[in-house]
């Protein structure tokens, strides 16, 4: 597989080698040791989510206090998503800035996510189907969303998305500006130290 950071610090595109015959197709869609060498530490994998959406359909902004975080690795296993991750690390010399990647079943890439990033996606196609492998097992009382329509972050949305569909919580989260004043958003010095912590094996 090929790995590629992104213009995020700590997230990564990884697009894997496919082996295809007459039967179909055959491929490692994530390998502990190839992200470990990359990233500097293995992930302590502790759940597994499926989501399952309509074209058009946006999930996120989402994160999760630090520590411990919860880092994500995401792929498509049908249809096709545009994934986004967001710098929202108070400090970060890219804070307010994102990337994307395009997750679909032709291709079949992956994106890797460190803890204190943000993580959206929005859906290109009905029955769009995401999984996720994460760090840390859901936590309502520690988990945080921000607004995927605030101006300030400025997310832009493909035309073949159609009319954004987004849920109650998502559209009542606070904007990045009112998330840094209220200090919920994680700092990059603890982010940089927690990820010291993890990559010295603490």
């Amino acid at each position: 597989m090929q790995i590629r950071e992104l213009s995020i610090p700590d997230s990564y595109e990884i697009t894997p080698k496919q082996f295809g015959d007459d039967r179909g197709v055959f491929l490692e869609w994530y390998r502990f040791d190839k992200l470990e060498e990359t990233i500097g530490h293995s992930l302590n994998l502790r759940q597994a989510n499926t989501s399952v959406s309509k074209r058009g359909v946006v999930r996120g902004i989402h994160f999760a206090d630090i520590p411990v975080g919860q880092a994500k690795y995401v792929t498509a296993t049908h249809g096709a998503v545009l994934d986004y991750v967001i710098d929202i690390r108070v400090g970060s010399p890219t804070f307010g800035q994102w990337d994307t990647v395009l997750l679909d079943d032709t291709d079949r890439r992956a994106i890797y996510l460190a803890e204190g990033l943000g993580h959206a996606f929005v859906s290109l196609t009905d029955n769009a189907t995401v999984s996720y492998l994460v760090t840390d097992v859901f936590n309502p009382t520690r988990e945080h969303g921000i607004n995927p329509l605030d101006e300030q972050i400025g997310l832009v949305f493909p035309k073949e998305a159609g009319e954004p569909l987004l849920s109650p919580k998502d559209t009542g989260a606070p904007g990045l500006a009112e998330a840094a004043a209220s200090g919920l958003l994680p700092t990059w010095d603890d982010v940089k130290a927690f990820y010291q912590t993890l990559n010295e094996g603490k």
